[in-house]
């Protein structure tokens, strides 16, 4: 769970402010008693911005063979539709 701290004692107490961000996880920061920043350490951060592959992506990059949980794809020519003639 985050921690709060006000403006005022996280301007005065920063190295400590880093020091429990880098140990215990994001702050939160407060300004007229509403939350104003989050803080994060630079880890975290990153992983938050990194390009995230879609599903069909990390699947097609699995070393496993997953055919027996999704099925084979049987590739067929469409049917003929009679329209009443």
């Amino acid at each position: 769970m985050a921690g709060t701290w006000q403006l005022q004692e996280a301007k005065s107490r920063f190295s400590e402010l880093v020091e429990t961000v880098l140990n215990k996880g994001a702050q939160t920061v407060t300004k007229h008693g509403k939350p104003a920043v989050v803080i994060i350490s630079a880890d975290e951060y990153q992983r938050s911005i990194a390009p995230r592959k879609s599903l069909a992506a990390a699947l097609r990059e699995c070393p496993e063979d997953l055919s027996p949980l999704v099925g084979k794809h049987v590739k067929r020519l469409p049917r003929k539709i009679n329209f009443g003639q």
